[in-house]
């Protein structure tokens, strides 16, 4: 796995926006509009940002995978990230979409447990080279690089038919809730 470069900034969100073009997650998000497909790569940018000063962004050897990975607990309010906040509000949910943004946001944390934690936020591999393995391997090494940190796995998908993967992979639902789709709520453990 690649510890990700600024300049690969427009391959991660190009992997990423493809990836969650159809995602039911995203969508809820991002402001449906003849704009939709920009404004997923503007939420894919804003998350890259995010994750780019309070976590990191991996790449698959083969760079046809990507995650980006959260670390709540390093994360700040500052100008710069106040700046992010606005740019996604602009450019990818809109004004009318703050209410929903906010709630949801809201209810994610209130289940997520109050410790530190890696925060999968979104892992995604080209459309082009799913099912080859790519995806796998990346997840298996961010779980390996959480353990090296003694930190646990978390995050939520809205894709019921990858749950089996994840599953494969140890993680384990904890919650489920219902929004417009169900978000499932997974977790990893590290191993002691």
């Amino acid at each position: 796995m690649i510890c990700a470069k600024r300049t690969d900034k427009p391959l991660v969100t190009d992997l990423l926006s493809a990836a969650f073009n159809d995602n039911l997650s995203v969508n809820y998000i991002v402001r449906q509009d003849d704009k939709r497909k920009q404004r997923i790569r503007a939420l894919m940018d804003y998350s890259f940002e995010v994750c780019y000063r309070f976590g990191k962004v991996w790449l698959s050897e083969d760079r046809k995978a990507c995650a980006l990975v959260l670390y709540p607990h390093q994360r700040k309010t500052d100008l710069e990230a106040i700046l992010l906040d606005f740019k996604l509000i602009f450019k990818a949910i809109g004004l009318g979409g703050i209410k929903k943004a906010l709630d949801r946001e809201t209810m994610i944390k209130a289940k997520q447990p109050k410790e530190p934690m890696a925060y999968l936020w979104f892992i995604g591999v080209s459309p082009l080279y799913q099912h080859q393995g790519s995806g796998g391997r990346l997840l298996k090494q961010i779980i390996a690089d959480a353990e090296q940190q003694d930190l646990p796995v978390y995050f939520e998908t809205s894709t019921e038919r990858n749950l089996p993967w994840y599953e494969q992979h140890g993680f384990t639902e904890y919650e489920k809730f219902d929004l417009s789709y169900t978000l499932y709520f997974l977790k990893h453990e590290t191993v002691k």
